[in-house]
């Protein structure tokens, strides 16, 4: 599973064409991403046939959420219903750097069938071993968590993604799904130590590892073929 970052309707038909499987749907990618508009969510919708998961994200200051945060994030959610959609890529965390069960649980029960990619709010958790233990229960929903092993980028975290995969492997939780840092030229190596069964890009499929730039189908043809081993 090749998951890639797009933010318009041209990123995303070009992505599957090049043999992406799933994408993550994101506006201003340079404050980490944010929720996009309900109008280029619709476009990309009806550009693409793999997967898209929505970012629903309301602001760039942390994953603590107040009250309205959370508000403006369910009506994003419901919108996102409206349309027919339900597959979101959301994260919260308490003043304690621990996963924020009390959202997780009003989420479930107001849409108990969401499609949910928990982000790299996971990062900043005090401990990744308890915050997946934590999101286990929530494999009905949450089917996978973008990490990077709560270091700065895949290869830093390497060492802690394979300690997440074989927990994954154990309690059967949601599929962790390495992200941040990866590209054509490291991900074989790092695949060969994590083991995992989807991962993640952004910058790194993109022409000159620039978003401003479009995906080098070079690139993916080399991760397509370094995954397939």
């Amino acid at each position: 599973m090749i998951e890639c970052i797009v933010q318009h309707a041209a990123d995303a038909k070009e992505a599957e064409e090049l043999g992406a499987t799933r994408l993550e749907l994101v506006s201003a990618i340079e404050l980490g991403g944010l929720t996009p508009s309900y109008g280029t969510v619709h476009h990309v919708m009806n550009s693409v046939e793999i997967p898209v998961q929505v970012m629903i994200r309301p602001h760039p200051y942390g994953f603590m959420y107040r009250a309205e945060d959370k508000l403006a994030m369910k009506k994003d959610i419901s919108l996102l219903y409206e349309m027919g959609y339900k597959r979101i890529v959301i994260g919260a965390l308490t003043e304690h750097k621990t996963i924020d069960t009390v959202f997780l649980d009003d989420l479930c029960s107001q849409f108990p069938d969401l499609d949910v990619t928990f982000h790299r709010a996971f990062d900043d958790t005090r401990n990744q071993i308890e915050a997946y233990r934590t999101l286990v229960p929530y494999r009905k929903n949450i089917k996978r968590i973008l990490t990077s092993g709560g270091a700065a980028d895949c290869t830093d975290g390497k060492d802690m993604l394979l300690e997440l995969v074989q927990l994954q492997s154990k309690l059967q939780g949601p599929n962790i799904l390495p992200g941040s840092g990866l590209n054509a030229e490291n991900i074989a190596t790092l695949h060969e130590v994590i083991q995992a069964k989807e991962y993640h890009f952004g910058s790194g499929v993109r022409y000159n590892q620039s978003f401003e730039e479009g995906m080098d189908q070079g690139k993916i043809a080399r991760i397509r073929k370094a995954l397939s081993k």
